[in-house]
């Protein structure tokens, strides 16, 4: 508990265990603790069923109790300073234990009228108990408390992670893009003006708060954009399809998916092909799962596996990892001369 005194407040120190994974983990726990309380007991006399099932009552009474009050107390608890909030659970725990002990000690006494005189209500065995619990309790706290800050220690990488994607734009793109424009000042100052709001509104989103969620129309007006200036680049080399079968205004996704997922099709699939080729964007809905896949040629007939693009495809997997978890798949495919990013998760 030392350790915790020297570090700041960690918010949801205190999972949720009324979450039903997590109630089913506290039940397994707590059986699982009385059939090792029952083994414990055989070095001293042989194995007992009924023993077995009052341990595993009276662990499950305590247990469940113990979390229901938890649950309740949650949101005041992890307001605390953690080594608080743990102390505070202890206790909790700890008071549960000691109530019940002493109320099965009552119930057996009255049960059992032998158990009366053999067993001392405030006796040695429900300090053991308390002890126990105590032990226990404070173990878990610590292991709660260790896995928040890996967590957060996590989060926070991840954090720095997507904000370097979404900050990232090739200088080479950007120094293109300049000069494009300089270029078209003279003879189409239309065109760079449009170049420039385009560039424009690629570096604003960029700068915007990482991990961000945006409707699927803002995120398909940057790729626009984006096309737009390349296709000033490489001109009639670049084409691009859009099949957007569902309603982009209803959708959300995280700010600047696509875009680097497009920008990786061109700059890989396009680029390097003396005739260029054609890059298609696919949206689309699969039950309560959005889908969209992103179809650029191999260059040269071989599949670009470079290290800028595997950690532009790393980046979104996590990103989405943390926002969706395991629901959220992002599958990459090679064949007919094609490259294919297929890209799912559920639709909010």
């Amino acid at each position: 508990m030392k350790a915790l005194d020297k570090t700041m407040p960690i918010a949801g120190f205190v999972p949720d265990l009324c979450e039903p994974r997590r109630l089913l983990v506290v039940v397994l726990a707590a059986q699982m603790m009385a059939v090792l309380l029952t083994l414990a007991g055989t070095y001293y006399d042989g194995f007992s069923f009924g023993r077995l099932a009052l341990i595993s009552f009276f662990m499950q009474w305590v247990a469940l109790t113990a979390t229901g009050l938890l649950c309740l107390m949650r949101h005041r608890l992890n307001r605390l300073h953690p080594a608080w909030g743990a102390c505070a659970v202890v206790v909790v725990v700890v008071g549960t234990t000691l109530i019940y002990s002493a109320l099965s000690e009552v119930l057996l006494a009255r049960i059992v009228p032998s158990f009366q005189r053999t067993r001392d209500l405030w006796g040695g065995h429900l300090w053991v108990n308390v002890t126990m619990a105590a032990i226990m309790t404070s173990t878990v706290m610590r292991y709660f408390y260790v896995s928040e800050q890996l967590r957060a220690e996590e989060k926070i990488a991840l954090q720095s992670r997507i904000q370097a994607l979404q900050s990232r734009i090739r200088p080479h793109f950007l120094f293109n893009s300049m000069n494009i424009i300089a270029s078209l000042i003279a003879v189409d100052p239309d065109a760079a003006e449009l170049a420039v709001e385009d560039l424009s509104r690629l570096f604003r989103a960029s700068l915007r708060e990482s991990g961000a969620q945006v409707s699927l129309e803002e995120e398909l007006d940057l790729c626009r954009r984006y096309v737009r200036i390349e296709q000033l680049r490489m001109g009639a080399r670049l084409q691009m399809r859009w099949e957007v079968d569902i309603d982009p205004k209803t959708a959300l996704i995280p700010l600047l998916t696509l875009q680097p997922l497009l920008e990786n099709a061109i700059y890989h699939g396009i680029q390097p092909r003396p005739d260029g080729g054609e890059v298609v964007l696919r949206v689309g809905a699969s039950g309560t799962e959005l889908v969209y896949q992103l179809i650029n040629p191999l260059p040269l007939g071989k599949v670009n596996s470079s290290a800028g693009n595997r950690m532009a495809l790393d980046n979104i997997r996590q990103r989405l990892a943390a926002l969706y978890g395991k629901r959220a798949r992002l599958d990459v495919d090679a064949d007919n001369n094609e490259y294919r990013v297929t890209l799912r998760y559920p639709r909010t």
